[in-house]
């Protein structure tokens, strides 16, 4: 193999042409190379190899945008979660992310903190960078943006909750059957007085949480009292959410609660310490999803798990094989997931 010519200064950005002469071959020869399509226009292995060693010592890196814009594809994948900062989305996006870098492409997060013009912006931004697919915990009042969408062709996954009247694909857990079995576990203990404490958003899996709250009450013959569920609004300053919690706990009669979020069971537990309440057989605690710190917890803390790699791996699969094979996915496909309650 001839010597390779002297690398091009990094003061200049490398383009396909610089390659292309360091290698001696065509720039229509280094642009197969580069979008994959050497083995399809019967490039020799020798070749492939000449040109991907001068690439590597020479420090080129492609123009993503102008390879998007040639290609048609950025092998980006636009994930719009409500908090990347919550440990179940962080869980979810790093599972993602590894899948997903193992097929060639790359996530680009955002959060929308459950907020209307936040997330349009965050779509718009996604749009005008050219991203492959969407992989979405839509909050309601983006219909139309996913519809656009839609009409671009773009493959869309939804996972953690829905949006009603728009078919998508939907990844997620069975959020009322999992509250349901959480209560009738306080049950089947004799508990009669339980709380449920909830955010105060019109979202799919904490409406479903709701739901299944209510129904094992009502299905085991228990009264249900609509003053032991506790809505509170979202993103409230963590001291606000304690005393709300507390207040629930010095007004009503509660011998077991379930929380439908992790966070919001964080600032119970710190509630319950304040109050000098023991938890314990006359006093029971679930959480939704669970953390490290329930298990180091003292008494440990019983909670709802998630099937964090199931979703993912869901997800992750049916966006590359639309990607893959350019096939439309049965947009009224439902992958409903089951959960798994640790009892501590």
């Amino acid at each position: 193999m001839p010597k390779l010519n002297k690398p091009l200064s990094n003061a200049k950005r490398l383009s396909i042409k610089d390659i292309a002469k360091q290698a001696n071959v065509s720039i229509t020869t280094v642009s197969f190379i580069l979008n994959g399509k050497a083995q399809q226009m019967a490039i020799s292995a020798a070749v492939i190899e000449k040109v991907e060693k001068t690439i590597k010592e020479s420090g080129y890196k492609p123009n993503q945008v102008a390879r998007s814009l040639r290609t048609g594809n950025s092998k980006i994948i636009g994930l719009i979660v409500e908090d990347i900062s919550n440990p179940f989305f962080a869980s979810i996006a790093r599972l993602i992310e590894d899948k997903a870098y193992k097929k060639g492409y790359k996530i680009m997060y955002s959060s929308t903190e459950n907020d209307i013009n936040k997330a349009k912006d965050l779509i718009d931004m996604l749009r005008s960078r050219n991203v492959d697919a969407y992989i979405i915990a839509p909050t309601l009042g983006i219909e139309e943006d996913v519809t656009q969408l839609l009409k671009d062709r773009k493959p869309i996954i939804f996972f953690d909750r829905n949006l009603p009247g728009l078919e998508i694909p939907y990844v997620g857990a069975d959020h009322l059957e999992a509250s349901y079995k959480a209560v009738e576990s306080f049950i089947t203990r004799g508990k009669k007085n339980i709380a449920f404490v909830s955010i105060d958003l019109q979202v799919q899996q904490i409406e479903e949480r709701y739901i299944g709250y209510k129904k094992a009450i009502d299905d085991n013959g228990l009264k249900f009292n609509e003053r032991l569920a506790l809505k509170i609004p979202f993103n409230q300053p963590k001291e606000d959410t304690v005393n709300q919690i507390k207040s629930l706990l010095t007004t009503e009669s509660i011998d077991a609660i379930l929380f439908a979020t992790n966070y919001l069971a964080l600032s119970g537990l710190t509630a319950i310490n304040e109050l000098n309440k023991k938890i314990n057989e006359d006093f029971l605690v679930i959480a939704y999803d669970d953390r490290d710190l329930f298990k180091l917890h003292t008494p440990k803390i019983s909670a709802i798990e998630q099937p964090l790699e199931s979703i993912a791996e869901n997800v992750i699969n049916l966006i590359l094989s639309e990607l893959d094979s350019k096939s439309n996915l049965d947009n009224n496909r439902q992958i409903i997931l089951p959960t798994n309650l640790i009892l501590r």
